[in-house]
């Protein structure tokens, strides 16, 4: 059944008139004529009446012209949505996280990309930078949020967004809480230390930082989330380098401070990565409003 021939059904129900109605849908008579008997044939249904004055509705003709008009309908709707997917205003993200990008960067971002594109649903997944990178290769996800720097291998795209830099979180009562503290001064101070595995860029960002202030850290224990570093700094299994904004988790037991030779420690941060081949307009867009607000930032 062709859409065609519904809207000529549904116009010439509307003007009971086919010279009328052949005007309105800009086609000739015969044709108009020629459409309808075809869709009554398929239906197997009389639609009209034709009298010398026009036509009229016949019983079965007014029971379907409602459905009719509803499909119709329908159809423009799929037409309408289907512009909108392209455009970028309306669709779908799946979007995976870093734990730590949602103190600040995920609550903004996120917050600001509903307020302008309402129509687009998103759905989040939690996971390391590493496993958001392969998710985002393999297709599972369109987007992701990570820390940098990232040591995966994958075929993706990367989007710098935000400068970060280590600070040192020590358990409240410590003695170094009062004190002035370099890298250096550490040496000999039991760390908890970022997973090889799970938590690659974060590890080797710290190992890297340590070394270049002439030691490898002193490792108590082993973690992969950085909330979970900082409830064990917290619970005194040791010091710990977090990125700076996890200063503003409230730890009542967690005493944060910058580190005198900090200028001189690898930089981390965070970035968004996406596949360009594939990705679609909603991604561009999201990516467009990730960059204008990290240069607002």
């Amino acid at each position: 059944m062709e859409l065609r021939r519904i809207r000529h059904f549904v116009v010439l129900a509307e003007t009971l008139n086919f010279h009328k109605a052949a005007e309105k849908l800009h086609i000739a008579q015969p044709p108009l004529s020629v459409s309808i008997q075809k869709l009554e044939a398929e239906l197997g249904l009389a639609l009209f009446l034709r009298n010398p004055k026009g036509v009229s509705l016949t019983e079965e003709g007014a029971h379907i012209l409602p459905l009719s008009i509803r499909l119709l309908q329908a159809a423009e709707q799929v037409e309408q949505t289907a512009l909108e997917i392209r455009e970028g205003t309306n669709g779908s993200l799946r979007i995976g996280i870093v734990g730590s990008t949602t103190q600040q960067l995920f609550q903004k971002l996120v917050s600001a990309f509903r307020t302008s594109y309402p129509k687009i649903s998103l759905s989040f997944s939690e996971a390391t930078s590493t496993q958001i990178v392969q998710a985002v290769s393999s297709g599972k996800l369109d987007i992701g949020l990570i820390r940098t720097p990232i040591l995966a291998s994958a075929d993706v795209n990367m989007q710098i967004l935000e400068n970060d830099h280590f600070i040192l979180a020590l358990p409240e009562g410590h003695p170094l809480a009062t004190q002035t503290v370099r890298l250096s001064d550490l040496a000999d101070i039991p760390f908890i230390v970022y997973s090889s595995e799970h938590a690659r860029g974060l590890h080797y960002a710290m190992m890297a930082a340590c070394q270049s202030a002439g030691f490898s850290p002193k490792v108590s224990q082993v973690a992969v989330q950085v909330q979970t570093v900082l409830s064990l700094v917290e619970s005194n299994f040791g010091l710990a380098l977090v990125p700076s904004v996890m200063e503003n988790i409230n730890r009542y037991r967690i005493i944060y401070k910058r580190l005198e030779d900090e200028s001189t420690i690898k930089r981390i941060g965070y970035g968004l990565v996406y596949r360009q081949e594939t990705e679609s307009m909603a991604t561009s867009r999201f990516r467009a409003l990730a960059s204008d607000m990290s240069v607002r930032t």
